[in-house]
Parts: structure tokens; sequence; C-alpha cells
């Protein structure tokens, strides 16, 4: 039998966590993200249309007061006129207009709506932002040791993404019926990854966190 490696921490110890009518979830013993299998995934394309189904725009006073909640904290952390990243922007990046009114250089990548690599190796960045996107990540382990490397020594890294809290919370959970959300991260998802690198976590929100890189 395949052993199922966190996407991660590549951690090979998992239990199942949870189960509906769709796919299975599984947690992960050493970082506790829960996720789902590579079976259960859907193809790109199927994810491209899921997403051309949104409707965010840069313009919405609704959408901009939702961003708000990492948007401010992190604005008060940055001194004026920083070089940013705002990785998984999607067709409508109101995130990085937001930060962009506020004096800040913003570079967009994302896979299907801004796919151009060259912004995510364009030097090194002063904050970089991911916000609704780590739960879509198929191996986020991977793309978060990505834009950790692109980030300077004291920048930050901000996150928006739902935790999981626990299993009965979990079953009930709206926000596990997205199809494209496949990875699940906790309070304590975030702790082993900040730890793992010696970093500063902050939670600025429910949903919202600042990863400060720190020189050791």
């Amino acid at each position: 039998m395949a052993v199922t490696l966190c996407p991660l921490c590549a951690g090979a110890a998992s239990s199942p966590f949870s189960e509906d009518r769709r796919r299975p979830y599984r947690r992960c013993e050493r970082c506790a993200l829960v996720f789902v299998p590579a079976p259960w995934r859907l193809s790109a394309a199927e994810e491209r249309a899921e997403y051309d189904r949104h409707e965010n725009h840069p313009g919405d006073a609704g959408y901009r007061r939702f961003l708000g909640r990492l948007a401010t904290p992190l604005l008060a952390a940055l001194p004026p006129a920083q070089a940013g990243l705002d990785f998984g922007c999607g067709p409508g990046p109101a995130l990085a207009a937001m930060l962009h009114e506020a004096g800040h250089r913003v570079d967009l990548y994302d896979p299907f709506y801004a796919p151009d690599r060259a912004a995510l190796a364009r030097g090194q960045r002063d904050f970089i932002t991911a916000t609704e996107v780590v739960e879509h990540l198929h191996r986020p382990g991977l793309e978060l040791s990505r834009l950790w490397a692109r980030l300077r020594v004291g920048g930050v890294l901000g996150i928006m993404t739902k935790h999981v809290r626990d299993r009965a919370a979990f079953d009930g959970w709206h926000y596990k019926n997205d199809p494209t959300h496949v990875c699940f991260f906790s309070v304590e998802s975030w702790r082993w990854w900040a730890g793992a690198r010696r970093a500063r976590l902050v939670f600025v929100a429910d949903d919202a966190l600042l990863i400060h890189k720190l020189g050791c």
C-alpha cells in the first residue's frame, strides 16, 4: 500500500480525519494539516472552471473590507515604499490594489490569471501576500518554501485562510465543501511551520496571520 505523504511537511504519519460523500480527509500527525489525498483532487482544467465562477472585483467595498483583516495590520507593519508580491492574486487583484494605493510596489503572480514566472524570481521581497490561496495548493510545503526563499530578512509573509478547529466543526464546515480546497491549516500547522523557520508568527485575525522572517 502506497504511503500518503503530508503535502506540507512530507510526514508519512497521518490518520483519517473526516469523510463526506465526495472525498476523504486525512490529518498529519506532525504538522496537523488536514488534507485531501491526491486521487480526490481536481485537475487543473476543473480548478480553472471553478475559479472562473468567482466574482471578486478590486473596487468592491465589501471585498475590500474582507481583505482589510490582513491589509490593515500588514500596512501597519511595513515601512513606506516596500516591494512585494501578491501570490495567487486571482482575476481581480484587490489586495494588490489596496497595497499599491498605500504607496507600495506589488507584482502579481497567479498560475491561471497572471502566470508570469519571472515575477516569482524578481529579487528579494519586503513582503509577500497569499489571501485565500494556501487551501488551494496541492503542494503547500513546496510553494511556501519557495515564497519564503524570496522574502528578505526582516520581510513579512501575510496569509489569509480559514482554520480547522476540531473534527466536529470540520464535519459541518462549509469551507471544506469547495472542491478546490484541498489543504486545511490549523493554528498548530502555522506554529509548526513558523517554528521550523525560527520566524515570528502573529495572528492578526481568526483567518489572517503575519509571519516575520528574522535574521538567524
